[in-house]
């Protein structure tokens, strides 16, 4: 019986680990059918994308000939990897970057410099790794970022791309060295050509354009490094271990400097950029309201470029807003932000906000007409202003609650309202005003009814999503900070917090005060 009890044990180990076994097969197989689709598909898109990954292996091999022609080599030495690294740098598919400077900035980058360059002055430093030290002033150049989460990303892209890429670079040494001297170069050639190719392609898919472009392009570089110096290199583990210590001496650099002297933190913009697009919107819907009673001002207000400027800047943040969350992924814990804050939610909020956007933007191109019954006339411009005055302060509300990381007011007062004069403007709309109108002086009144109705739901949903951001990312209540209502009423003053260049240009309206007895 113990026997049959141990034979059974050891049929169900057996049949556990096949059924593993063919489970990780299934997977494996399923994830690299889908690489492959999605390899396929960039392919089909753009077949460019495949031709410059060609053609950046090519580029590889044709510098490579400088170590393989013993007359090049002896002309150039070990200068000879600047030719390499210049391919790989270069050679880009596209090249953009808007770097602002700053002056805190540039202080930092030199402090860093000077700290890596003590591996020059201090001597027993300089005879540990020698030329190689080059290599940390070169990576604190690269790698140091206006924002830490930027140097953070770049740093760990570097280090871990060094890393592997000098390793597969030492294993592809050893494989073509089994060709003998005579096939060794061609052997190398076509790894690197290989390696190259792939690594250069993969570039292009999505999620590793966004977070590990860098590691990418390092990958590459090492691994032709590592790989052809050592057809000249007699000792090519002591080159790769020295080049990976000053890499991440430099790296480290840069991180501790990042973090520790004045860090500008990509979180903070993404969360003060978010908070200040809801109020610039708030501004607009609260000058609208202003305007709404008087045409000739209101079509002032149409065509001031001011407006158009703040809307568009609100339209075109989406880019801006995605590098930022992606940059704030790297960054560590730091003042209310905590490790794994959701930075996803933002990037919700702020496609809400973009949507209002663009009913705003569509609502500024229509003017009220002046109807013949003043008295319906009268009405349709309070219930206008009502609904956009409230909308208004409602997301002015919001984005306070989002730059002091308060809890919102709950029952938002505001929303409250601005739900009463949606309803009271639907209710109008059902009304017979119309009877005795002339159609063509509706269909404007429709039209902006329609769009301010949107509002309204773009608002509530904007409002949930900064609920749930509350929540998330853990707000502290309002009786705690010594809020309340009171809080509501101060203005969201974020534009001083902001660097210079991405302060936007704010309408300033003297808003009236508009009540339904009111006339015109």
């Amino acid at each position: 019986m113990e026997l049959e009890s141990g034979n059974q044990e050891k049929v169900g180990f057996f049949v556990l680990g096949f059924l593993w076994v063919k489970r990780f097969t299934k997977k494996f197989l399923s994830e690299m059918v889908e690489i492959a689709e999605h390899a396929k598909k960039i392919a089909r898109d753009d077949p460019r994308k495949v031709i410059h990954s060609l053609k950046v292996g090519l580029a590889l091999n044709l510098v490579s000939l400088l170590y393989y022609i013993q007359p090049l080599y002896r002309n150039f030495g070990e200068n000879t990897m600047w030719a390499v690294m210049t391919v790989v740098v270069v050679f880009e598919f596209t090249i953009a970057r808007d770097d602002p400077r700053k002056v805190i900035h540039s202080l930092k980058v030199g402090l860093a410099l000077n700290l890596v360059s003590l591996l020059y002055y201090i001597q027993p430093l300089y005879r540990n790794f020698g030329e190689n030290t080059m290599w940390a002033v070169m990576t604190v150049v690269v790698v140091f970022e206006f924002t830490v989460g930027a140097t953070i990303g770049k740093g760990l892209n570097r280090g871990l791309a060094t890393l592997v890429g000098g390793a597969l670079g030492l294993g592809a040494y050893h494989l073509s060295s089994i060709a003998g001297k005579p096939g060794e170069p061609i052997l190398i050639g076509i790894l690197v050509f290989l390696q190259a190719g792939a690594s250069t392609f993969i570039r292009f898919f999505p999620r590793v354009k966004a977070r590990y472009d860098y590691g990418m392009l390092i990958f590459t570089l090492t691994f032709c490094l590592v790989s052809v110096s050592g057809f000249r290199s007699d000792d090519l583990f002591e080159l790769a271990r020295e080049r990976l210590c000053t890499i991440l001496i430099g790296a480290s650099a840069c991180v501790i400097v990042s973090i520790f002297v004045r860090p500008v933190w990509a979180g903070e913009d993404l969360h003060k950029l978010v908070a200040l697009n809801l109020e610039r919107l708030g501004n607009f819907l609260e000058g609208f309201a202003g305007e709404i009673s008087n045409s000739t001002e209101a079509k002032e207000f149409e065509n001031d470029v001011q407006f158009r400027v703040g809307v568009n800047g609100i339209l075109d943040s989406k880019n801006r807003e995605d590098i930022l969350a992606n940059l704030a992924r790297w960054e560590p814990g730091h003042g209310q932000f905590m490790y794994r804050h959701p930075w996803k939610q933002y990037l919700k909020i702020g496609n809400l906000t973009r949507q209002c956007a663009r009913r705003v933007e569509s609502l500024n191109s229509y003017l009220i007409p002046k109807t013949q019954a003043s008295e319906n006339n009268d009405m349709i411009q309070v219930a206008f202003s009502n609904v956009s005055s409230e909308s208004g302060k409602a997301l002015k509300e919001l984005a306070l609650a989002i730059k002091t990381m308060i809890l919102p007011s709950s029952p938002n007062p505001h929303i409250t309202n601005m739900k009463i004069a949606s309803g009271n403007l639907k209710s109008f709309l059902k009304s017979d005003f119309c009877e005795d109108t002339n159609l063509l002086q509706i269909m404007p009144v429709a039209a902006i009814a329609s769009l301010l109705i949107e509002i309204v739901i773009c608002v509530e949903n904007i409002a949930d999503a900064v609920n749930e951001l509350a929540s998330l990312a853990n707000f502290k209540g309002r009786n705690s900070n010594g809020g309340g209502r009171n809080s509501s009423k101060r203005q969201c003053r974020i534009f001083d917090q902001l660097p210079e260049d991405e302060i936007p240009h704010v309408i300033s309206i003297n808003e009236p005060t508009l009540t339904r007895s009111q006339t015109i």
